[in-house]
């Protein structure tokens, strides 16, 4: 985190997006300049193709509440992100996209929500101002899934529009398409998460930089915290479902062997090939199961993965 601490933090990704930013910017400063908190604007520019970067940098000459961090290549909302919260030096940090579809009139109330005592307000697009086919129904199928899924009861994890308490995003390292999984992952440390109702706007400069084939990495990063969530509680479990099949196997072999085939010599072909399967099957059992163990002693040891928050006595 930067030197000074501010009140409140912007993180803003941003690709290809020349015309919408001066329109964005000044939304902002209306209405968090008028939250009368200290706060700044970090814009992160995904190397954009367009004039973006210079318009950035006009408006951090018009205004000293704006930050900009720029990549040196295309890498993705996610990295844009976890950029922007590295850099922020705000105790709440709030995300949006700089399309202009998430209104920035919604984050005094996302910042208000917060000081309720939770730890995560996240926006809910209820009347999406998109397409039925390409974006509202598979928007609606990944939504579900990532609930029924992950446990985490929430409407719109796509929904770029939230707020965050500075330890938690500090605590949530991120990668991939993982951004929409933020709620989740705080969900699995103990966070308290709340979801408003937000204003979603129709897209009137520009295209919309995501389609249907980011559904597969996001299905990918859904399996992946899923894995993580429930490894960090248990790992022997997973461990001893890895060896269960290995162990599975020998077993079956003693059976065999002494109901079947008691009376084939160990020196023969066949009563050798058994042997040699039986000890590295079991021995491949074996390894797994001391793998389990290993894993359970560095999670119990050194903290899980997801650290549970730490109880605050004020906001």
């Amino acid at each position: 985190m930067s030197h000074k601490e501010l009140d409140l933090s912007i993180v803003v990704p941003v690709f290809d997006e020349e015309q919408n930013l001066p329109v964005l910017h000044r939304e902002l400063a209306l209405h968090v300049g008028g939250l009368g908190v200290t706060w700044e604007v970090v814009y992160v520019d995904d190397r954009s193709r367009d004039r973006s970067f210079d318009v950035l940098m006009e408006l951090r000459e018009q205004d000293p509440h704006v930050r900009i961090v720029r990549f040196r290549r295309n890498f993705g909302q996610t990295p844009a992100m976890a950029a922007g919260f590295e850099q922020s030096r705000g105790r709440i940090v709030v995300t949006l996209d700089a399309d202009l579809q998430n209104d920035p009139a919604d984050i005094p109330r996302l910042v208000a929500r917060l000081a309720e005592g939770f730890d995560v307000v996240v926006g809910w697009r209820k009347n999406r101002q998109d397409g039925l086919w390409l974006r509202k129904v598979p928007s609606r199928i990944a939504n579900r899934l990532i609930a029924r899924i992950t446990g985490a009861d929430i409407h719109d994890t796509g929904c770029t529009l939230k707020a965050f308490r500075r330890e938690l995003v500090e605590n949530l390292p991120i990668y991939a398409e993982q951004h929409r999984f933020l709620p989740v992952l705080a969900l699995a440390s103990g966070a308290r998460i709340a979801e408003i109702t937000v204003n979603h706007r129709p897209r009137i400069h520009g295209v919309s930089k995501y389609g249907l084939g980011r559904a597969v990495r996001v299905a990918l990063d859904l399996f992946t915290m899923k894995m993580l969530s429930s490894f960090s509680r248990s790992p022997l479990t997973y461990f001893a479902l890895l060896a269960a099949p290995f162990l599975a196997l020998p077993a079956l072999y003693l059976v065999v062997g002494v109901v079947g085939f008691s009376g084939v010599a160990f020196s023969s072909r066949w009563g050798q090939a058994a042997v040699l399967t039986f000890m590295m099957m079991s021995m491949a059992g074996l390894y797994f199961l001391m793998l389990g163990l290993l894993a359970e002693l560095v999670v119990k040891t050194s903290g899980r993965p997801f650290d549970p928050l730490v109880q605050r006595t004020g906001t």
